[in-house]
Protein backbone atom coordinates (compact mmCIF):
# COMPACT_ATOMS: atom_id res chain seq x y z
CA UNK A 1 0.00 0.00 0.00
CA UNK A 2 1.25 3.53 -0.94
CA UNK A 3 1.61 5.75 2.13
CA UNK A 4 -0.26 9.04 2.02
CA UNK A 5 -0.36 12.19 3.94
CA UNK A 6 -3.31 13.79 3.70
CA UNK A 7 -3.83 17.71 3.57
CA UNK A 8 -4.83 18.92 6.30
CA UNK A 9 -25.61 -0.08 20.05
CA UNK A 10 -35.27 -3.35 22.48
CA UNK A 11 -36.88 -5.17 23.77
CA UNK A 12 -33.67 -2.93 23.40
CA UNK A 13 -32.61 -2.83 20.06
CA UNK A 14 -28.99 -3.26 19.58
CA UNK A 15 -30.52 -0.71 17.76
CA UNK A 16 -33.33 -2.42 15.52
CA UNK A 17 -37.05 -2.29 16.27
CA UNK A 18 -38.96 -2.66 19.03
CA UNK A 19 -37.60 -0.28 22.03
CA UNK A 20 -33.73 0.28 20.64
CA UNK A 21 -30.72 0.59 22.49
CA UNK A 22 -27.10 1.53 22.09
CA UNK A 23 -25.45 -1.65 23.73
CA UNK A 24 -21.80 -0.25 25.03
CA UNK A 25 -19.01 -1.92 25.83
CA UNK A 26 -18.53 -5.86 25.03
CA UNK A 27 -22.37 -6.15 26.17
CA UNK A 28 -24.10 -9.23 23.91
CA UNK A 29 -27.56 -8.55 22.08
CA UNK A 30 -30.36 -9.00 24.14
CA UNK A 31 -34.07 -8.41 23.14
CA UNK A 32 -37.82 -8.18 24.92
CA UNK A 33 -41.16 -7.14 23.67
CA UNK A 34 -42.06 -3.72 23.80
CA UNK A 35 -44.86 -3.23 27.04
CA UNK A 36 -48.08 -2.08 25.98
CA UNK A 37 -47.86 -2.75 22.18
CA UNK A 38 -47.95 -5.47 19.54
CA UNK A 39 -47.50 -5.49 15.96
CA UNK A 40 -50.43 -7.13 13.38
CA UNK A 41 -51.13 -7.57 9.75
CA UNK A 42 -54.34 -9.00 8.56
CA UNK A 43 -54.95 -10.90 5.56
CA UNK A 44 -57.82 -8.58 4.63
CA UNK A 45 -57.55 -4.83 6.11
CA UNK A 46 -61.51 -5.14 6.38
CA UNK A 47 -61.68 -7.33 8.88
CA UNK A 48 -58.93 -5.97 11.06
CA UNK A 49 -61.82 -3.91 13.24
CA UNK A 50 -63.97 -6.96 13.96
CA UNK A 51 -61.14 -8.97 14.87
CA UNK A 52 -59.51 -6.57 17.23
CA UNK A 53 -62.77 -6.17 18.77
CA UNK A 54 -63.15 -9.45 19.78
CA UNK A 55 -59.84 -9.52 21.72
CA UNK A 56 -61.04 -6.14 22.73
CA UNK A 57 -58.24 -3.78 21.26
CA UNK A 58 -59.04 -1.31 18.46
CA UNK A 59 -56.85 -0.42 15.73
CA UNK A 60 -53.77 1.24 15.36
CA UNK A 61 -51.49 3.33 12.71
CA UNK A 62 -49.54 0.95 10.08
CA UNK A 63 -45.71 0.68 10.13
CA UNK A 64 -44.36 2.51 7.12
CA UNK A 65 -45.47 0.44 3.77
CA UNK A 66 -44.76 -2.96 5.86
CA UNK A 67 -48.79 -3.41 5.85
CA UNK A 68 -48.87 -4.24 9.62
CA UNK A 69 -50.48 -2.03 12.48
CA UNK A 70 -49.21 -0.95 15.47
CA UNK A 71 -51.67 -2.18 17.97
CA UNK A 72 -51.61 -1.04 22.09
CA UNK A 73 -52.71 -3.81 24.13
CA UNK A 74 -52.76 -3.79 27.91
CA UNK A 75 -49.32 -4.26 29.15
CA UNK A 76 -48.32 -7.92 30.29
CA UNK A 77 -50.72 -9.56 27.59
CA UNK A 78 -48.77 -8.95 24.62
CA UNK A 79 -47.85 -12.57 24.22
CA UNK A 80 -51.02 -13.84 25.13
CA UNK A 81 -52.94 -11.73 22.46
CA UNK A 82 -50.21 -12.17 19.68
CA UNK A 83 -51.08 -16.44 20.75
CA UNK A 84 -54.76 -15.58 20.19
CA UNK A 85 -54.98 -13.22 17.53
CA UNK A 86 -51.96 -15.65 15.18
CA UNK A 87 -54.82 -18.43 15.77
CA UNK A 88 -57.43 -16.17 13.37
CA UNK A 89 -58.00 -16.80 9.82
CA UNK A 90 -57.81 -12.99 8.99
CA UNK A 91 -54.39 -12.43 10.53
CA UNK A 92 -51.27 -12.86 8.80
CA UNK A 93 -49.25 -12.64 11.30
CA UNK A 94 -48.87 -11.14 15.05
CA UNK A 95 -45.74 -10.24 16.83
CA UNK A 96 -44.24 -8.32 19.87
CA UNK A 97 -42.69 -5.18 19.38
CA UNK A 98 -39.54 -6.08 20.16
CA UNK A 99 -36.57 -3.71 22.03
CA UNK A 100 -33.27 -3.22 20.53
CA UNK A 101 -29.89 -1.95 21.02
CA UNK A 102 -26.92 -0.19 19.27
CA UNK A 103 -24.42 -2.69 18.47
CA UNK A 104 -21.63 -0.05 19.85
CA UNK A 105 -18.11 -1.33 22.05
CA UNK A 106 -16.44 0.64 22.80
CA UNK A 107 -7.11 15.14 14.90
CA UNK A 108 -7.23 12.04 14.19
CA UNK A 109 -6.55 10.82 10.76
CA UNK A 110 -3.45 9.57 11.68
CA UNK A 111 -4.83 7.47 14.79
CA UNK A 112 -7.24 6.25 11.41
CA UNK A 113 -5.64 2.27 11.13
CA UNK A 114 -8.96 1.53 9.37
CA UNK A 115 -9.00 3.86 6.22
CA UNK A 116 -4.96 3.67 6.56
CA UNK A 117 -2.90 1.00 8.68
CA UNK A 118 0.78 2.14 8.83
CA UNK A 119 1.47 0.54 12.21
CA UNK A 120 0.57 3.17 14.04
CA UNK A 121 0.02 3.19 17.62
CA UNK A 122 -1.77 6.09 19.43
CA UNK A 123 -4.08 7.30 22.53
CA UNK A 124 -7.77 8.14 22.72
CA UNK A 125 -8.83 11.85 22.92
CA UNK A 126 -9.55 11.46 26.65
CA UNK A 127 -6.22 9.50 26.86
CA UNK A 128 -7.71 6.71 28.53
CA UNK A 129 -7.23 4.33 26.20
CA UNK A 130 -3.66 2.96 24.30
CA UNK A 131 -4.11 1.08 21.37
CA UNK A 132 -0.91 -0.74 20.11
CA UNK A 133 0.87 -0.51 17.09
CA UNK A 134 -0.62 -3.19 14.66
CA UNK A 135 -0.32 -4.54 11.28
CA UNK A 136 0.96 -2.78 8.37
CA UNK A 137 -2.45 -2.77 5.23
CA UNK A 138 -5.13 -4.40 7.63
CA UNK A 139 -7.01 -1.68 6.68
CA UNK A 140 -9.45 -1.16 3.99
CA UNK A 141 -7.22 0.79 1.62
CA UNK A 142 -9.95 4.22 2.02
CA UNK A 143 -7.33 6.77 1.24
CA UNK A 144 -6.69 4.65 -2.30
CA UNK A 145 -10.00 4.35 -2.90
CA UNK A 146 -10.32 8.17 -2.78
CA UNK A 147 -8.33 8.50 -6.20
CA UNK A 148 -10.68 7.28 -7.93
CA UNK A 149 -14.35 8.06 -5.98
CA UNK A 150 -15.00 10.43 -2.66
CA UNK A 151 -18.71 9.77 -3.13
CA UNK A 152 -20.44 12.43 -5.54
CA UNK A 153 -23.50 13.04 -2.82
CA UNK A 154 -24.41 9.80 -2.86
CA UNK A 155 -27.06 9.46 -0.10
CA UNK A 156 -26.56 7.07 2.92
CA UNK A 157 -29.19 7.03 5.99
CA UNK A 158 -28.50 6.28 9.42
CA UNK A 159 -30.63 4.44 11.30
CA UNK A 160 -29.62 5.67 15.14
CA UNK A 161 -29.96 8.02 17.66
CA UNK A 162 -29.18 11.10 15.48
CA UNK A 163 -26.58 13.09 14.39
CA UNK A 164 -24.88 15.78 16.23
CA UNK A 165 -26.11 19.50 15.03
CA UNK A 166 -22.61 21.23 16.63
CA UNK A 167 -19.84 19.15 15.05
CA UNK A 168 -18.38 21.13 12.01
CA UNK A 169 -17.25 18.18 10.79
CA UNK A 170 -20.17 16.12 10.16
CA UNK A 171 -23.38 17.84 10.68
CA UNK A 172 -22.82 20.30 7.04
CA UNK A 173 -23.32 16.92 5.61
CA UNK A 174 -26.63 15.90 6.80
CA UNK A 175 -28.77 16.71 3.90
CA UNK A 176 -32.35 15.67 5.72
CA UNK A 177 -33.37 14.74 9.44
CA UNK A 178 -36.59 12.96 10.48
CA UNK A 179 -36.95 11.69 13.94
CA UNK A 180 -39.30 8.49 14.66
CA UNK A 181 -37.78 8.08 18.59
CA UNK A 182 -39.92 9.12 21.68
CA UNK A 183 -37.77 12.17 21.77
CA UNK A 184 -38.86 15.41 21.51
CA UNK A 185 -36.83 17.76 19.75
CA UNK A 186 -36.77 21.16 21.15
CA UNK A 187 -32.84 22.63 20.84
CA UNK A 188 -30.26 21.87 18.18
CA UNK A 189 -28.58 19.56 21.57
CA UNK A 190 -31.68 17.21 21.33
CA UNK A 191 -30.74 16.04 17.56
CA UNK A 192 -28.37 12.97 19.42
CA UNK A 193 -27.65 13.45 23.47
CA UNK A 194 -26.97 9.56 22.95
CA UNK A 195 -23.66 10.45 21.01
CA UNK A 196 -23.31 6.88 18.78
CA UNK A 197 -25.46 8.10 15.83
CA UNK A 198 -22.89 11.02 15.76
CA UNK A 199 -19.85 8.71 15.81
CA UNK A 200 -21.57 6.32 13.12
CA UNK A 201 -22.07 9.07 10.80
CA UNK A 202 -18.59 10.29 11.37
CA UNK A 203 -17.28 6.63 10.08
CA UNK A 204 -19.71 7.45 6.59
CA UNK A 205 -18.62 10.91 5.57
CA UNK A 206 -16.70 13.06 8.04
CA UNK A 207 -15.45 15.76 5.62
CA UNK A 208 -11.70 15.41 4.55
CA UNK A 209 -9.08 17.89 4.04
CA UNK A 210 -11.10 20.42 6.17
CA UNK A 211 -8.19 20.56 8.84
CA UNK A 212 -10.08 19.46 11.51
CA UNK A 213 -10.96 16.03 13.04
CA UNK A 214 -11.30 13.19 10.81
CA UNK A 215 -12.25 12.19 7.75
CA UNK A 216 -15.24 9.58 6.65
CA UNK A 217 -14.69 6.64 4.45
CA UNK A 218 -17.26 8.36 1.57
CA UNK A 219 -16.17 11.84 2.44
CA UNK A 220 -18.53 13.62 0.08
CA UNK A 221 -21.18 11.38 0.65
CA UNK A 222 -24.68 12.95 2.31
CA UNK A 223 -25.99 11.87 5.08
CA UNK A 224 -30.29 10.96 5.95
CA UNK A 225 -30.13 11.39 9.42
CA UNK A 226 -32.57 8.93 10.86
CA UNK A 227 -33.47 9.23 14.35
CA UNK A 228 -35.04 6.29 16.31
CA UNK A 229 -33.14 5.93 19.61
CA UNK A 230 -33.44 7.93 22.05
CA UNK A 231 -31.25 9.84 24.66
CA UNK A 232 -30.63 6.28 25.93
CA UNK A 233 -29.58 4.30 23.01
CA UNK A 234 -33.66 2.97 22.91
CA UNK A 235 -35.91 2.48 20.33
CA UNK A 236 -38.40 0.46 19.06
CA UNK A 237 -38.57 -2.00 16.27
CA UNK A 238 -41.45 -0.23 14.95
CA UNK A 239 -39.68 2.68 14.92
CA UNK A 240 -36.91 1.42 13.02
CA UNK A 241 -39.37 -0.08 10.34
CA UNK A 242 -40.65 3.53 9.63
CA UNK A 243 -37.55 4.85 9.23
CA UNK A 244 -36.07 2.31 6.44
CA UNK A 245 -39.41 3.10 4.59
CA UNK A 246 -38.26 7.18 4.66
CA UNK A 247 -34.70 6.59 3.64
CA UNK A 248 -35.77 4.60 1.01
CA UNK A 249 -38.44 7.39 0.04
CA UNK A 250 -35.59 9.81 0.16
CA UNK A 251 -33.60 9.02 -2.03
CA UNK A 252 -31.02 6.79 0.23
CA UNK A 253 -28.56 4.37 -1.75
CA UNK A 254 -27.32 3.00 1.31
CA UNK A 255 -28.92 2.55 4.14
CA UNK A 256 -27.01 1.57 8.02
CA UNK A 257 -27.79 0.37 10.53
CA UNK A 258 -25.58 -0.13 13.71
CA UNK A 259 -27.85 -2.24 15.89
CA UNK A 260 -29.27 -5.60 16.45
CA UNK A 261 -31.83 -7.74 17.66
CA UNK A 262 -31.74 -11.50 18.62
CA UNK A 263 -35.83 -12.05 17.87
CA UNK A 264 -36.81 -12.38 14.15
CA UNK A 265 -39.07 -9.40 13.19
CA UNK A 266 -41.32 -10.30 10.03
CA UNK A 267 -42.79 -6.51 10.04
CA UNK A 268 -38.62 -5.28 10.47
CA UNK A 269 -37.93 -8.23 7.63
CA UNK A 270 -40.92 -6.80 5.63
CA UNK A 271 -39.48 -2.81 5.36
CA UNK A 272 -36.00 -4.26 4.84
CA UNK A 273 -37.48 -6.24 1.84
CA UNK A 274 -39.43 -3.27 0.23
CA UNK A 275 -36.36 -0.85 0.77
CA UNK A 276 -34.37 -3.52 -1.21
CA UNK A 277 -36.73 -3.75 -3.96
CA UNK A 278 -36.61 -0.11 -4.19
CA UNK A 279 -32.90 -0.60 -4.87
CA UNK A 280 -31.36 0.48 -1.30
CA UNK A 281 -28.31 -1.22 -0.15
CA UNK A 282 -29.06 -2.51 3.24
CA UNK A 283 -25.92 -2.55 6.05
CA UNK A 284 -26.36 -3.80 9.68
CA UNK A 285 -23.94 -4.41 12.12
CA UNK A 286 -23.58 -8.56 13.06
CA UNK A 287 -23.65 -7.99 16.98
CA UNK A 288 -21.15 -7.75 19.97
CA UNK A 289 -22.16 -11.32 21.48
CA UNK A 290 -18.99 -13.34 20.89
CA UNK A 291 -21.41 -15.72 19.66
CA UNK A 292 -22.54 -17.32 16.43
CA UNK A 293 -26.12 -16.55 17.06
CA UNK A 294 -27.69 -14.38 14.18
CA UNK A 295 -28.73 -10.99 14.73
CA UNK A 296 -31.58 -9.11 13.17
CA UNK A 297 -31.50 -7.18 10.66
CA UNK A 298 -28.21 -7.94 10.02
CA UNK A 299 -29.36 -12.10 9.11
CA UNK A 300 -31.66 -11.17 6.65
CA UNK A 301 -31.04 -12.37 3.04
CA UNK A 302 -31.04 -8.83 1.85
CA UNK A 303 -28.87 -6.84 4.59
CA UNK A 304 -25.15 -7.01 4.31
CA UNK A 305 -24.45 -8.28 7.67
CA UNK A 306 -20.56 -6.99 9.08
CA UNK A 307 -18.61 -8.24 11.47
CA UNK A 308 -15.42 -6.35 13.37
CA UNK A 309 -11.88 -6.89 13.04
CA UNK A 310 -9.40 -5.23 14.69
CA UNK A 311 -6.20 -2.97 13.60
CA UNK A 312 -3.94 -6.38 13.09
CA UNK A 313 -6.87 -7.94 10.62
CA UNK A 314 -7.82 -10.32 13.52
CA UNK A 315 -11.46 -11.10 14.06
CA UNK A 316 -12.33 -8.65 17.14
CA UNK A 317 -12.92 -10.51 20.50
CA UNK A 318 -16.54 -9.36 20.90
CA UNK A 319 -17.59 -9.54 17.14
CA UNK A 320 -20.83 -12.17 16.34
CA UNK A 321 -19.40 -14.59 13.57
CA UNK A 322 -20.27 -17.08 11.57
CA UNK A 323 -21.02 -18.29 8.28
CA UNK A 324 -24.37 -16.30 8.25
CA UNK A 325 -22.18 -13.14 8.76
CA UNK A 326 -21.27 -11.46 4.98
CA UNK A 327 -18.18 -9.16 5.26
CA UNK A 328 -15.99 -7.88 7.93
CA UNK A 329 -14.38 -4.21 8.86
CA UNK A 330 -12.42 -2.71 11.66
CA UNK A 331 -14.28 -1.85 14.38
CA UNK A 332 -11.98 -1.79 17.67
CA UNK A 333 -11.19 1.52 18.62
CA UNK A 334 -12.71 3.28 15.53
CA UNK A 335 -11.56 6.98 15.86
CA UNK A 336 -15.31 9.22 14.70
CA UNK A 337 -16.90 12.56 15.93
CA UNK A 338 -19.23 13.00 18.59
CA UNK A 339 -21.12 15.53 20.12
CA UNK A 340 -19.73 18.93 21.42
CA UNK A 341 -22.26 18.70 24.24
CA UNK A 342 -22.47 16.50 27.43
CA UNK A 343 -24.06 13.04 25.88
CA UNK A 344 -24.70 9.70 27.08
CA UNK A 345 -21.29 7.86 25.90
CA UNK A 346 -19.11 10.75 27.37
CA UNK A 347 -19.96 9.55 30.85
CA UNK A 348 -20.60 5.65 30.22
CA UNK A 349 -17.83 4.90 28.37
CA UNK A 350 -15.22 8.06 29.65
CA UNK A 351 -15.11 9.24 26.48
CA UNK A 352 -14.33 13.24 24.98
CA UNK A 353 -16.93 15.38 23.34
CA UNK A 354 -15.73 16.38 19.40
CA UNK A 355 -13.99 13.38 18.62
CA UNK A 356 -12.84 9.79 19.92
CA UNK A 357 -12.30 6.25 19.69
CA UNK A 358 -15.37 3.53 20.03
CA UNK A 359 -15.88 -0.03 19.39
CA UNK A 360 -18.06 -2.31 18.14
CA UNK A 361 -19.67 -4.08 14.95
CA UNK A 362 -21.42 -0.48 15.25
CA UNK A 363 -18.03 0.84 13.88
CA UNK A 364 -17.72 -1.95 11.64
CA UNK A 365 -21.06 -1.93 9.80
CA UNK A 366 -20.56 1.83 8.59
CA UNK A 367 -17.46 1.46 7.16
CA UNK A 368 -18.96 -1.16 4.89
CA UNK A 369 -21.98 1.19 4.05
CA UNK A 370 -19.71 3.64 2.82
CA UNK A 371 -17.70 1.15 0.56
CA UNK A 372 -20.99 0.49 -1.12
CA UNK A 373 -21.93 4.48 -1.24
CA UNK A 374 -18.47 4.70 -3.03
CA UNK A 375 -19.33 2.13 -5.54
CA UNK A 376 -22.73 3.33 -6.20
CA UNK A 377 -20.76 6.82 -7.63
CA UNK A 378 -18.78 4.72 -9.79
CA UNK A 379 -20.17 2.83 -13.45
CA UNK A 380 -19.94 0.04 -11.28
CA UNK A 381 -22.96 1.13 -9.18
CA UNK A 382 -25.64 0.22 -11.78
CA UNK A 383 -28.09 -1.43 -9.52
CA UNK A 384 -28.26 -2.66 -5.31
CA UNK A 385 -27.07 -6.30 -6.61
CA UNK A 386 -24.08 -5.00 -8.49
CA UNK A 387 -22.54 -2.90 -6.02
CA UNK A 388 -23.68 -5.48 -3.04
CA UNK A 389 -21.40 -8.18 -5.06
CA UNK A 390 -18.78 -5.82 -6.00
CA UNK A 391 -18.24 -4.96 -2.02
CA UNK A 392 -18.51 -8.63 -1.29
CA UNK A 393 -16.27 -10.51 -3.97
CA UNK A 394 -13.31 -7.67 -3.23
CA UNK A 395 -13.37 -8.07 0.06
CA UNK A 396 -9.55 -9.43 1.36
CA UNK A 397 -9.76 -12.86 2.49
CA UNK A 398 -8.23 -12.52 5.53
CA UNK A 399 -7.76 -15.30 8.51
CA UNK A 400 -11.53 -16.45 9.17
CA UNK A 401 -13.03 -16.05 5.82
CA UNK A 402 -15.31 -18.90 5.32
CA UNK A 403 -15.92 -19.42 8.96
CA UNK A 404 -15.95 -16.22 10.98
CA UNK A 405 -17.62 -14.24 7.73
CA UNK A 406 -18.26 -15.67 4.37
CA UNK A 407 -16.83 -13.02 2.24
CA UNK A 408 -13.37 -11.10 4.25
CA UNK A 409 -12.53 -8.22 5.50
CA UNK A 410 -14.08 -5.19 2.96
CA UNK A 411 -11.28 -3.05 0.39
CA UNK A 412 -12.46 0.43 -0.17
CA UNK A 413 -9.67 0.40 -3.36
CA UNK A 414 -10.57 -2.84 -5.09
CA UNK A 415 -14.57 -2.29 -4.75
CA UNK A 416 -14.38 0.96 -6.73
CA UNK A 417 -11.72 -0.71 -9.48
CA UNK A 418 -8.21 1.19 -7.81
CA UNK A 419 -4.81 -0.14 -8.18
CA UNK A 420 -2.55 -0.15 -5.33
CA UNK A 421 1.17 0.37 -6.89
Amino acid sequence: MKKIVPAGLAAIVVVLSATTIAVPGNAAVESSPVPGQIMVKFRDDGAATGVLRQNGLSDGPPIGSTGAHLIRVPEGKELQLVSALSRNPAVEYAEPDQLVTAATNDQYFGSQYALQNVKQSFTNTAGTVTVAAGTNDADVDAVEAWGVTTGGGTRVAIIDSGVAADNPDISPQVAERVNFSDKTIVVPDDYDRYGHGTHVAGIVAAISENSIGVAGVCPRCSILDVKVLNDSGSGTSSAIAKGIDWAAAHGAKVINMSLGQRVSSRTLEAAVNNAWSQGVVIVAAAGNGGTQAQVYPGAYPNVIAVAATDNNDAKASFSTYGKWVDVAAPGVSVYSTFPNHLFALETQNNRSEGYDILSGTSMASPIVAATAALVWSTPAGTSNTAVRAKVESTADPIYGTGSYWAHGRVNACSAVGCVIP
